[in-house]
């Protein structure tokens, strides 16, 4: 039998993340024109798949990987969209091509979350010999993927007001998304503690923010940790009596919410030290919770199964055979589960949550606001 260690590695493998209208929050015309993004696989389009990307991705890139809306495999990790494309739609931009294999200009923006990006530099788990040397990409990795791109565009420098540089940065959106969960699962099994864990990561990505606004840019959307003791995964791993109120498992959700509690004290300081910018916090974990605790209210009827994978109820989900591999099968509803793959969201629920975030009580401040904060600049 294999230890639980081994199988939560898997996960840093696996895990990595329609036109809707919103009540208030977005104008008809956009203020943005341009977003860059950032983040693990709850955010990436296409990073994984590259020469030089992390393997161990191949099933991303199979069926029925995007099957529901692209009806083919993006090299998304869900059956088609995540939230940052329908942040795309709601800011009538085109989705955001991926930063590896692009070349030339992005006019709307690029990508560059990766699938198993870390918050941590990569070197610490090489140093504590917590990985497979298989997904060396970090926060850090895309800064340097963004400083080439803005080189590319001609804005060379720490901070520039050059014209290259503005033409870069105004009417930018930057969204850093969920980032930091595949630190956790890496050291699960370890002599690393998770308060260890949360205070370099939190350390890491603060740097990485304060380097973005340094930059000048002004408009900065972060997300929070989701319950990750609710995806398949964890509730196959876990004991049974390791449960909170929600039903999922209470030690990792509690890691999860705690690491936020911290990352929202480390963005309110943030504010105070860039006064001029605009940082938004998107509670992940709040708003996937919300779901949980009344999921037919949001049109969901499998709240915990994975929509595709194999082993059949609770949960659908073994570690060796996932969705994309020969041994697994989609469900033909995946609109009424939460959970496409053990690790990651439907569709339906990433669209859920793009709603709550832009348009609900989720972003702080409101989304909304930014809005009309970009409009009156």
């Amino acid at each position: 039998m294999v230890a639980p260690s081994t199988y939560f590695c898997f996960v840093v493998f696996f895990f990595c993340s329609s036109n809707f209208a919103l009540n208030s929050a977005v104008q008809t015309t956009s203020p943005f024109k341009k977003i860059y993004a950032f983040g693990d696989s709850f955010t990436d389009t296409g990073n994984t798949r590259s020469a030089s990307g992390p393997s161990g991705f191949g099933h991303v890139s199979s069926r029925p990987y995007g099957s529901t809306f692209f009806h083919h495999p993006t090299n998304r990790y869900s059956d088609g969209r995540l939230v940052i494309d329908f942040v795309t739609e709601t800011l009538s931009l085109p989705y955001l091509p991926p930063y590896q294999g692009h070349k030339g200009n992005a006019p709307y923006g690029i990508n560059f979350a990766v699938a198993g990006s870390t918050a941590i530099n990569h070197a610490f788990f090489v140093k504590n010999n917590l990985t497979l040397d298989m997904t060396p990409q970090s926060i850090q990795t895309q800064m340097i993927w963004f400083n080439k791109f803005l080189e590319s565009q001609g804005c060379k420098g720490a901070v520039s007001s050059s014209p290259e540089c503005k033409a870069v940065f105004d009417d930018a959106l930057i969204w850093v998304g969920e980032i930091g969960v595949n630190d956790y699962a890496y050291t699960v099994g370890s002599s690393v503690s998770s308060d260890t864990i949360r205070k370099l990561a939190i350390s890491s990505v603060t740097g990485f923010l304060q380097t973005l606004l340094k930059k000048g840019v002004k408009h900065v959307v972060v997300q929070g940790l989701p319950p990750t003791g609710c995806l398949p995964l964890a509730m196959v791993l876990a004991s049974e009596d390791d449960r909170d109120d929600l039903g999922c498992v209470k030690s990792a959700n509690n890691q999860s919410y705690t690491h936020n509690v911290v990352y929202q004290k480390t963005v309110q300081d943030l504010r105070k030290q860039f006064p001029d910018a605009v940082i938004a916090y998107l509670d992940y974990w709040n708003a996937y919770a919300t779901v949980m605790k009344n999921p037919k209210k949001y049109g969901f009827e499998e709240p915990f199964m994975a929509c595709c994978g194999s082993g059949g109820p609770p949960y659908n989900f073994k570690v060796f055979s996932t969705c994309g591999t020969s041994h697994a099968s989609a469900c033909s509803n995946p609109s009424q589960y939460i959970n496409w793959d053990g690790v990651h969201l439907t569709e339906a629920m990433y669209k859920t949550l793009s709603h709550m975030f832009l348009s609900g009580t989720f972003s702080h401040p409101p989304f909304g606001s930014l809005m009309d904060r970009k409009q009156h600049v």
